[in-house]
């Protein structure tokens, strides 16, 4: 009798415990205001990137153009970019300093766009895992960023911007057939302009052709140097010399004042007042520099990965320069891109 009364009690209890259970699932709120369980995964953290641009001109710009065109087209709204970009008058040193904090915030990855700001981040990163990726360094094996541009070696590789001197000069002498001397201004620490003007040199001489070279040192030389080259030369040619870039209406007024043309080195220098120029996409290099840092981030080896150089260019040619000039446009180049003169 006591076994049938104690199992009777636990019956009883079993019960009581499923119906508070069940008046419990029916205060739950219901339709729009009921808590559906998470069915997402877990969002992985946003990456941190930072980009450090040189200084501020056209070629660079449509470089980072395309580099965050990549990365958001990677990542979406998933990555952090920190963009910074040094003034005209302190670019090295605002570089080096923007290097550094990206360190000192260990972000996920540095971009750096031209070599004066790869330098500076390739110091600041040494003795870190923080990956670099450089854009548009002409000569990175010069610029000590690499070993080798198949197999770079360490925490750093990007894309290279080699211009075709050979089509450069080609287009000169097919709008100057007569051209005998063409004046180079460069920036003496600049190590792509040394290197793009040792080839010029070679190139020009299998061509019969004198390169009148004048160094810089820093903008306030432009002036008096662009002057006096423009006296004895047929036509200035310029590189991706960013210093020469940056001040390239110094240099189209004294070509304009001794009525020789300026040549670029791509579009939109050409756009500016340059008569033209066999012209690399730098929205296509940067677009280019960023899918190889989406890489890398997703887990490429970033040692073994060689730099992409890119040369395929075209012509463009700047009409109201050439008309100015009184200079007809040859047959050769009558599939030329043209342009006019931004306002």
């Amino acid at each position: 009798m006591k076994k049938s009364i104690k199992l009777v009690a636990v019956l009883v209890a079993l019960a009581m415990l499923a119906l508070v259970a069940f008046t419990g699932c029916g205060n739950q709120p219901s339709g729009d205001n009921a808590e559906e369980p998470s069915t997402d995964a877990p969002q992985a953290a946003a990456l941190n990137i930072g980009v450090i641009q040189y200084i501020s001109h056209p070629s660079l710009d449509n470089c980072y153009a395309g580099i965050k065109e990549a990365l958001e087209t990677a990542y979406g709204e998933n990555v952090n970019i920190d963009f910074q970009i040094g003034s005209d008058s302190s670019a090295d040193a605002d570089c080096a300093s923007y290097a550094k904090a990206m360190v000192a915030k260990n972000y996920d990855m540095i971009i750096a766009i031209a070599t004066p700001a790869a330098i500076s981040a390739y110091a600041a990163t040494e003795g870190t895992d923080i990956p670099v990726i450089f854009c548009s360094v002409s000569d990175p094996v010069a610029a000590k960023l690499v070993n080798t541009l198949d197999a770079p070696g360490g925490n750093c590789t990007g894309t290279s911007d080699v211009l075709d001197l050979e089509d450069q000069l080609e287009l000169i002498l097919t709008l100057q057939p007569e051209a005998k001397t063409v004046g180079i201004l460069y920036t003496t620490s600049e190590v792509n302009s040394i290197s793009n003007l040792e080839v010029f040199r070679e190139v020009c001489a299998a061509k019969g052709v004198t390169v009148e070279a004048s160094g810089v040192q820093s903008a306030s030389d432009i002036p008096a140097a662009a002057n006096a080259l423009a006296a004895k030369v047929d036509c200035i040619n310029n590189f991706t010399d960013n210093n020469v870039v940056n001040n390239l209406s110094v240099v189209l007024d004294a070509a304009a004042n001794a009525g020789i043309p300026v040549y670029g080195s791509e579009i939109e220098q050409v756009k500016n007042g340059c008569l033209g120029s066999v012209s690399i996409d730098y929205v296509a290099v940067g677009r280019m520099t960023g899918e190889m840092a989406a890489e890398v981030l997703n887990g490429a080896d970033i040692t073994a990965m060689a730099v992409k150089t890119v040369s395929d260019s075209t012509p463009v040619i700047n009409t109201e320069v050439l008309a100015a000039l009184g200079i007809e446009l040859p047959a050769a180049l009558a599939d030329a891109e043209t342009v006019v003169t931004n306002k």
